[in-house]
């Protein structure tokens, strides 16, 4: 008989870099990866899936997917209905946070002890839905994360998937240099929607970035306009 590959699951997490909760999940889901199931899963990095990462929204599309969010916008679940299929599963880290009152966060950056245990927690919970997912027998579901690798997972990165990947683009805002992530490839998705007004690019533009660059609410008209103008100086140049 041939030999197949192996059926994972794919885990897609919040990317909200403003948001505690958002921090956990990134953190929750490397404890997946790394730790609780690593032959099981793969990690889907939700900035390139909403900028049109081809790989991204194939696998979700036919493989079954983990929507992990942080808060109840369910950012990542609903990426992936829209743009590939259902998610199989959703761990949403405020409610599990809810049960759990005593663990209290240090800052959004630095989790401390008690948003380290939650982030466990909410690993756990993932890997239970991985096994969920794949049938896996009940014994399998038991493997808990100890104190010490949780601890050795505390330095948090921007993105779950660490591809290191993503372009940063230096953008000029209100006379400033302010670093974008992943400006191009959104801009070339943008640029290939078809039949909007530029007022409507301009603001889907600017949601886009949103999704995964923390912009402050009392500064988005100036990052509009910064953004705006860097888009219509590449489509010059098309």
């Amino acid at each position: 008989m041939p030999n197949l590959p192996k059926r994972k699951v794919g885990i897609i997490s919040c990317s909200g870099e403003e948001l505690d909760w958002g921090t956990v999940s990134r953190v929750a889901t490397r404890l997946v990866l790394e730790r609780l199931r690593q032959e099981q899963t793969v990690t889907l990095c939700l900035p390139l899936f909403l900028a049109g990462g081809k790989d991204e929204r194939a696998f979700a599309r036919f493989y079954p997917t983990i929507a992990v969010d942080g808060c109840p916008k369910l950012c990542a679940a609903k990426a992936t209905a829209a743009y590939s299929a259902e998610p199989a599963a959703r761990v949403v880290v405020s409610e599990i946070a809810a049960r759990y009152p005593e663990l209290k966060l240090e800052a959004r950056r630095r989790l401390g002890p008690g948003g380290m245990t939650l982030a466990r927690k909410v690993a756990e919970e993932i890997a239970a839905r991985v096994d969920e997912i794949l049938g896996s027998p009940p014994q399998a579901r038991t493997v808990r994360l100890n104190e010490d690798a949780a601890a050795e997972a505390a330095p948090v990165v921007a993105c779950s998937c660490q591809s290191g990947g993503l372009p940063v683009t230096m953008v000029e805002v209100a006379g400033s240099p302010v670093a974008i992530v992943a400006l191009g490839p959104i801009m070339e998705q943008i640029a290939a929607l078809n039949g909007m007004a530029d007022e409507e690019l301009r603001d889907k533009l600017l949601q886009t970035v949103k999704v995964y660059n923390a912009i402050p609410a009392e500064q988005e008209a100036q990052y509009a306009e910064a953004l705006w103008r860097e888009f219509a100086a590449r489509r010059a140049q098309r």
